[in-house]
């Protein structure tokens, strides 16, 4: 191929070919030509089936509980990942029972059980597995979410992580379970159920508000003054609640995905309903945690309505220009001032004019006394598909 190159570029071809016959020239070039462009079609072919080779090698590798080699050689789980997942991976004495399927998930099967010890002690979890026979790419990153589950972990307010298995397939997290759990349908079943009864989560008030919301403030505050983290889907469905109005964090896949500005995230972060986004991150897809601030304010709308859908008189596309024309959902009929007007800070046009998460937890604080105490009543049955399309939640 040198050759060919240079000698098709040599200045003193022309008088070659003058030298030549007119008829040899005909044949030759088109000859050299033609050859050359052989050669480089069949070593873009011998390049792919050599891509091919190593990505099923890859995989049988990951089948047969190996760790998995990409075509740089770099293993799915190197010995430094491998330290520190290490205090992670589930004891011998623990087993897992009564494992049913609950959803799927973006790497594969999620499912419910039971974490059960030797000594007979059990724990109710949620099991996020990668699916069988996995190529590199999609191994590599569910190893990468279990590093970012455990590093992110560490707070009362935030979803536990308990253990993991990466050692052989199937590859799986293990998280703690929440009962209730799912904040959004815990709400929506103290509707014409809320009553003076001494449950804690039966007897929902203002109150409640006040201390759920002020939980989950702590844990964003906690994710972005710890690990500079925006959650990027905070929302009433992506929150657990546990006895005592307890509250844990959860949903963190954006969050994952936002440590990259990359095609992946973009689009996680476009699944998130137009309702509960800032106006920066619809127009210019700035996630900041005043971003967070913003859909903490559609929170606290959803907690005071028992599960109402944001703007219920809109629908999804004409929010941005209702709010760009200064528009602000109306106070709703159970809330007190002082939690609408933390409503209405967070909702400010600027980002820079919304308070921090630190600062909304000490307006909390300071405004407790002034919240309401009687069980928060909402007559009204609420039909899930007609949420859903006013929500704009995928279907």
């Amino acid at each position: 191929m040198d050759v060919d190159t240079k000698c098709s570029n040599d200045t003193s071809l022309p008088l070659c070919y003058e030298e030549s016959s007119g008829l040899l020239a005909v044949i030759i070039i088109p000859s050299l030509l033609g050859l050359s462009t052989l050669l480089v079609v069949v070593l873009i072919f011998c390049n792919l089936h050599r891509n091919k080779l190593r990505g099923q090698e890859t995989s049988s590798h990951l089948q047969t509980g190996q760790h998995g080699v990409s075509q740089t050689g770099t293993s799915v789980s190197t010995p430094k990942v491998q330290q520190v997942l290490c205090p992670w991976e589930i004891p011998e004495e623990f087993v897992l029972e009564g494992v049913e399927f609950w959803q799927t998930g973006r790497y594969g099967p999620i499912c419910k059980g039971l974490l059960k010890k030797r000594d007979g002690a059990t724990t109710a979890v949620v099991i996020k597995s990668l699916q069988d026979g996995p190529k590199y790419p999609e191994a590599k990153e569910f190893v990468e979410r279990i590093l970012f589950q455990a590093r992110v972990c560490k707070h009362e307010n935030v979803v536990r992580m308990l253990f993991c298995q990466t050692q052989h397939l199937p590859m799986y997290l293990v998280l703690e379970a929440y009962s209730p759990g799912n904040l959004l349908h815990f709400l929506w079943t103290l509707r014409n159920t809320n009553s003076n009864t001494g449950n804690p989560l039966q007897h929902f008030s203002e109150k409640s508000v006040f201390l759920v919301a002020k939980q989950v403030a702590a844990g964003l505050d906690y994710l972005m003054s710890e690990h500079r983290l925006v959650h990027g889907d905070v929302a009433a469905r992506n929150i657990l609640i546990g006895p005592g109005l307890s509250v844990r964090v959860s949903g963190l896949g954006v969050a994952f995905q936002g440590r990259e500005m990359d095609s992946a995230f973009r689009q996680r972060a476009a699944e998130v309903p137009l309702k509960w986004q800032a106006p920066e991150r619809i127009m210019m897809q700035l996630s900041i945690d005043r971003s967070d601030v913003w859909s903490f304010g559609i929170l606290l709308y959803e907690l005071v309505t028992l599960g109402c859908p944001p703007y219920p008189e809109l629908e999804p596309l004409s929010v941005l220009p209702k709010i760009q024309a200064s528009y602000r959902m109306r106070r709703p009929h159970n809330c007190g001032g002082s939690l609408y007007d933390l409503m209405k800070y967070c909702w400010m046009w600027s980002f820079k004019d919304r308070p921090s998460f630190s600062a909304i937890i000490k307006l909390l604080d300071s405004s407790l006394h002034l919240a309401d105490t009687k069980p928060i009543w909402v007559p009204e049955v609420l039909d899930i598909c007609e949420y859903n399309r006013l929500a704009g939640l995928l279907s």
